[in-house]
């Protein structure tokens, strides 16, 4: 497996967890409430934070524990790379523009913030999958 896979692996099922995590700790707070109510922004915060610092983690163990897999790059991975984070860029784009309309339509800040911390999950998750199935079933240029 190569070691931009391997990151895309990582970068998947850190995704995931952290989002996953997020979700469970808003929702329990949340109680018989309305979700508006919900302290949010520290734990959105946290995930996000946490979920870069893992994924750092772990891409230097990958790193450590393969040394043959060297970090040089050819012309299928660059063009995989770029392919990867096109169809993952579609997702903020269709965040930032959910934003903003729910921003004109003056909803509350915990929606807002949650579309777009959703839309950078599907980014993320849309970019790593490409990826994945790229180098498993191969990388046809448009």
């Amino acid at each position: 497996m190569a070691l931009e896979e391997k990151r895309a692996w990582i970068t998947a099922v850190v995704t995931i967890c952290a989002y996953v995590v997020y979700l469970i700790v808003v929702l329990s707070r949340a109680g018989s409430g309305p979700l508006v109510d919900v302290p949010y922004v520290a734990t959105l915060l946290w995930t996000i934070g946490a979920a870069i610092a893992a994924t750092i983690a772990l891409n230097i163990a990958v790193t450590i524990a393969a040394p043959r897999d060297d970090d040089r790059k050819d012309q299928r991975d660059r063009e995989i790379g770029r392919f990867s984070d096109h169809i993952g860029q579609s997702f903020v784009v269709i965040g930032g523009v959910a934003a903003l309309v729910m921003a004109m339509a003056e909803l509350d800040h915990f929606w807002i913030a949650n579309t777009v911390y959703l839309a950078f999950v599907c980014s993320s998750l849309l970019g790593s999958l490409a990826k994945i199935a790229a180098y498993r079933e191969g990388f046809q240029a448009w």
